[in-house]
């Protein structure tokens, strides 16, 4: 395993509690960051992010849907640990799996809003403080969908698609200071995000795998680790492919 030095580093993972965001949090951890976790539900963190140090953890309820709650959230991060060098933006939920036309409005706006909405609320609160000190580094969680589109799931495909977009435009604007703002875009994996959508939806993603698996949250948080990391120094408003073969551009 690949090691990168976190010290004296504070970074902010967005739905850190579960999933994918927890195992990049412990990762986090384990190379000498402080870790902020932000999620809309603290009260059952996993194993793995419950067992962390107090000192290097911090557990903030925060709906990143909301403005006025992301702002709360920072307020209280940089007054525990004094800043923010890494946000990890990996939040999201999936929607229903409906076609199109059938599609529930106030879902597609609650898609939009956790997925789309979240990701510029975080990147919103803390690109200034990035900016006064001139280093940082916002990797957003996208996904395989967002680059091809899977059936039945048109407010998850738009608003990942959304998220490459706005991970390229930032990484533009910051590129003259020494932040790199890229993404990555992972298969499936098995966390609670299945929990919302079928059974047969899960195989008929599942099918579209070449390597025959779905991705592990380890295998995403490995690449999470060297994104944020200040080794990464020059590549800036990328995608990040983890499709197992599935998206071989």
């Amino acid at each position: 395993m690949n090691s990168y030095d976190y010290s004296g580093q504070v970074a902010v993972i967005t739905g850190g509690a579960n999933g994918i965001g927890a195992a990049a949090a412990a990762r986090m951890a384990a190379s000498g960051a402080r870790v902020a976790i932000w999620d809309m539900d603290i009260s059952s963190p996993e194993a793995k992010v419950a067992n962390l140090p107090d000192a290097d953890r911090l557990l903030v309820p925060v709906d990143v849907s909301d403005l006025a709650s992301v702002e709360s959230a920072l307020a209280r991060t940089e007054a525990a640990f004094g800043k923010v060098d890494v946000l990890i933006n990996s939040a999201g939920i999936a929607g229903p799996t409906s076609t199109l036309a059938t599609y529930p409005a106030d879902l597609w706006r609650k898609v939009q809003e956790v997925n789309l909405g979240g990701t510029f609320h975080c990147c919103k609160v803390v690109t200034p403080g990035m900016m006064a000190r001139n280093y940082g580094r916002i990797v957003n969680v996208a996904s395989i969908a967002g680059k091809e589109g899977n059936p039945n799931a048109s407010a998850y495909s738009a608003s990942k698609a959304a998220v490459i977009a706005l991970t390229k435009s930032l990484g533009k604007e910051l590129a003259g200071h020494d932040i790199a703002v890229n993404c990555v875009t992972p298969a499936t994996a098995r966390t609670r995000l299945l929990d919302q959508v079928s059974q047969e939806f899960i195989d008929f993603m599942l099918s579209k795998i070449p390597r025959g698996r779905f991705v592990t949250v380890e295998e995403i948080a490995n690449m999470l680790l060297w994104v944020a990391s200040a080794e990464n120094s020059f590549t800036t408003g990328a995608v990040f492919d983890l499709s197992g073969g599935r998206a071989t551009y």
